[in-house]
């Protein structure tokens, strides 16, 4: 007995020392990121002789001039409406599909149904970016290089991970409810519109704010199929700044705090959400 006290002592104040070290890794990164946003914020209010001068300090004197030439001189307002206009629409073809996929996969047998899950799961381990040169030559042929359209296309096909998730989600709905519904008369089509839709609004907002998130920052493929200026998005007008970072040196902050904003207001209004997603799919699954 004692033996065991002694023992089941040792592993739980270890498991405590690991848990005292994971916390305490989290906080040194919450203060690091904390502390690069809040001096990105605080620069962007700098003239660019204080920037020189004064680039870890306080800002001596507010102002909004960096702003002024990032909105009205450079047009950043129109690649902030590309960049919504892309993230919006991938976001809905995105979460329709996969909703669909996953419900598919949740509720119907086919052949090859376990093949098509696995190469879900597959699509998971392989980053998008691998398959970069297939659709080139695919958006290539199809003339939708340089559109947003062909982007939308690209983000929507991205399915694996949000599949994944709406598959496990679907699987802990109730078989009852939705045999009571098709005993009612209703087809599949409405059993998925009326009922099921209704009811994953945790994983639908799941998907949808994550995917935001990681489309809004994408770089790579706007960099790729996006050449021409009247289509370039966020990432692409900051990243056109660094071409002449000592010229820009203001600018770039002013911009990376415009393009950071969505963001940050997703975080505070909807990170609850995100994790109650992950959480309830992976419970469900």
């Amino acid at each position: 007995m004692m033996r065991q006290k002694r023992a089941r002592k040792i592993e739980g104040s270890g498991a405590k020392a690991v848990k005292n070290v994971i916390s305490a890794v989290l906080v040194l990164y919450t203060l690091i990121a904390i502390y690069l946003i809040g001096s990105t914020v605080l620069n962007s209010f700098k003239t660019k002789s204080e920037l020189i001068n004064n680039t870890m300090g306080w800002p001596r004197s507010f102002t909004l001039e960096n702003f002024r030439q990032v909105i009205v001189e450079d047009h950043f307002l129109g690649y902030l409406g590309n960049s919504v206009i892309l993230v919006v629409a991938s976001v809905i073809v995105l979460c329709i599909v996969a909703s669909m996929l996953g419900y598919a996969l949740a509720h119907y047998q086919f052949k090859g149904k376990a093949l098509l899950e696995n190469y879900f799961l597959l699509g998971l381990m392989f980053p998008i970016q691998l398959g970069i040169l297939p659709l080139f030559v695919m958006l290539s042929r199809l003339h939708l290089t340089n559109t947003l359209p062909g982007l939308v296309l690209i983000y929507a096909a991205n399915l694996s991970f949000s599949t994944v998730l709406f598959t496990n989600f679907f699987r802990g709905l109730p078989g009852s409810v939705l045999e009571s519904a098709r005993i009612d008369g209703a087809n599949d089509f409405q059993v998925y519109i009326r009922i099921v839709t209704p009811i994953s609004k945790p994983v639908i907002s799941t998907v949808a704010l994550i995917s935001f998130i990681q489309i809004w920052n994408d770089f790579f493929m706007p960099l790729v199929f996006l050449t021409k200026t009247r289509v370039k998005t966020l990432t692409l007008a900051v990243y056109s700044y660094s071409a002449n970072f000592l010229a820009n040196w203001n600018k770039i902050f002013a911009a990376i705090t415009i393009a950071l904003i969505p963001i940050v207001i997703i975080y505070f209004l909807f990170s609850e959400q995100i994790v109650d997603g992950l959480t309830g799919g992976a419970v469900k699954g």
